[in-house]
């Protein structure tokens, strides 16, 4: 089964992520492989560079500079993806080659970068507003601001609610979400009783 994975940045979807590592799933982490193939695609990175004159520096993409670029304009945000989204379909598809019992493919662009369509089931991890600020400043040392500017540049929660298959809705503790985890690929017959 191949399962897409989709939500807001700091929504919770690494703990489902970890909950299917945990059941023996392959994770493909979208994010991951866009970034590897930064360090390994010079098409792509000249690609970048050519759209976002400054961005790259020293070989190397200056993440916050792109971001301050594109998290405050959507055009430009939409032109990013465009770039970025057929170099990482590409390498999933790649990679779907090798068979396994359960893969998932966590991606913000599930739908945008077309993998969606390779999904068996779609499901978007939701959480609440505040909770999705003070981890984002959390994990990656930035301002409520910066937070608050990221969150808005993506999808609302009723737009997940419209493409995906399922929601689940991280609004309590990591306890209580990881339960809702295994529910949900309980659900999905993904997981057996006894394990």
């Amino acid at each position: 089964m191949i399962l897409g994975i989709t939500g807001g940045t700091g929504s919770g979807k690494t703990t489902l992520l970890d909950v299917i590592r945990e059941c023996a799933g392959r994770v493909l982490d979208c994010d991951a492989i866009y970034h590897q193939l930064l360090q390994t695609d010079t098409a792509l990175l000249q690609a970048i560079e050519m759209r976002f004159p400054g961005v790259v520096e020293q070989g190397g993409l200056n993440r916050k500079k792109l971001g301050s670029i594109v998290f405050s304009d959507k055009a430009a945000l939409e032109d990013l993806n465009r770039i970025t989204h057929s170099a990482v379909k590409r390498e999933v598809l790649c990679k779907l080659k090798e068979e396994t019992t359960l893969t998932a493919i966590d991606a913000i662009g599930l739908f945008e970068g077309g993998l969606a369509e390779l999904c068996d089931v779609t499901v978007a991890v939701t959480a609440p507003l505040e909770d999705r600020i003070s981890r984002l400043m959390a994990r990656d040392g930035i301002t409520e601001e910066y937070a608050k500017s990221r969150i808005s540049a993506q999808h609302s929660d009723d737009w997940f609610r419209e493409k995906c298959d399922r929601m689940l809705v991280n609004d309590g503790n990591i306890e209580a979400f990881k339960t809702k985890c295994l529910a949900f690929l309980f659900s999905l017959g993904i997981m057996k009783e006894n394990q």
